[in-house]
């Protein structure tokens, strides 16, 4: 049994939550976050690998005490190289009745409100120009998409009116559906004709319409902390978005949690209201962030195929992956304990 605490790396990553000065004070949640990862496995299996997600401090969750421990046969800890999202990857060599991997930290995560939307028009920061681009995933070249986007937004100055109509475009002509596992694939044209989907699908949605009509966007992926009284949040992965104002810089939207809304509380547009202004420009604090931007990941130890986002644990056997929307396949559970 290993295990490790790494204190110098959290302590350099280590963000305090601000305070907001004269503004309402922004909500918070913290506790205890236990992964619990087993995969069993043929015992002839010779090879299997793993990434797993690292949660790291940024303006708004402080992520501490993280520790890992399991049977594996080795470990490192890494930067993927295309969103810049921390891992963990370890590997298990040798035939073994039963993999394992325990991760466990504390965190605190704060309510992410933008109180002002100021648009300035000033050229966009360089890192920031790489969120208009299109990409395999983000289709916002595509001529079905990039007409719709400017139906959309059609008559639409700047940047904020045609991402608020990107966003109730999406409130309004998609619905969430209970049947898609996990978090869904996020993919643009399938959602588009559906009109429905998950979190990913439609945060996927919002990113790639927005692209296409000039708006600087991204998906952020995941994991929700538990409710008052909730522990068991193995299902809590999720996905909203943000987009880039000049001005005010990224702004949190999450279409996704105002459909799931009308759908479990079964809401008409009058009701749904206050969810769909509260979640254009911020999001609740019963949530962490495990990566921001960043499809079809290629790891530098050489997965045999890419990730399509990338947060959950990830898992090869034998040079194939495991579905780890599927549980029968990938098992492990996620617990959360209130501080």
């Amino acid at each position: 049994m290993r295990s490790l605490t790494i204190a110098v790396i959290l302590f350099l990553m280590l963000v305090v939550l601000p305070e907001k000065g004269n503004c309402a004070p922004l909500k918070q949640r913290s506790g205890t976050v236990t992964f619990s990862i087993r995969l069993a496995s043929p015992p002839q299996i010779q090879d299997v690998k793993m990434w797993f997600p690292y949660p790291t401090s940024d303006l708004n969750q402080r992520i501490d005490n993280l520790q890992f421990n399991g049977n594996y046969s080795n470990f490192t800890l890494s930067r993927e190289p295309q969103s810049g999202a921390l891992y963990l990857y370890t590997e298990w060599h040798g035939p073994q009745k039963e993999r394992r991997l325990t991760v466990t930290f504390k965190a605190t995560a704060q309510e992410r409100k933008v109180e002002k939307l100021v648009e300035q028009k000033v050229p966009l920061p360089p890192e920031v120009a790489k969120y208009v681009q299109a990409e395999f995933w983000i289709p916002s070249d595509n001529k079905k998409i990039k007409d719709l986007a400017h139906k959309i937004t059609a008559g639409k100055k700047g940047i904020l009116p045609r991402a608020r109509a990107v966003y109730d475009w999406v409130v309004d002509n998609t619905r969430r559906d209970p049947n898609v596992p996990g978090c869904g694939v996020g993919n643009v044209e399938a959602t588009l004709a559906a009109r429905s989907g998950k979190c990913a699908d439609l945060s996927t949605l919002f990113v790639a319409l927005s692209r296409a009509a000039g708006v600087p966007a991204r998906e952020v992926f995941g994991l929700r902390l538990g409710r008052p009284g909730q522990t068991d949040i193995t299902n809590g992965h999720h996905c909203w978005a943000e987009f880039y104002l000049p001005g005010t810089g990224w702004v949190p939207v999450d279409p996704a949690d105002v459909t799931k809304a009308v759908l479990e509380k079964k809401l008409d547009r009058a009701g749904a209201k206050p969810y769909r202004e509260y979640y254009f420009g911020a999001v609740d604090e019963f949530r962490i962030v495990l990566q921001k931007g960043g499809r079809g990941i290629a790891f530098s130890e050489g997965n045999k195929e890419k990730v399509n986002y990338f947060m959950y644990p990830y898992a090869e056997v034998n040079g194939k992956a495991l579905d780890y929307c599927r549980p029968e396949t990938f098992t492990y559970t996620v617990s959360f304990h209130e501080r």
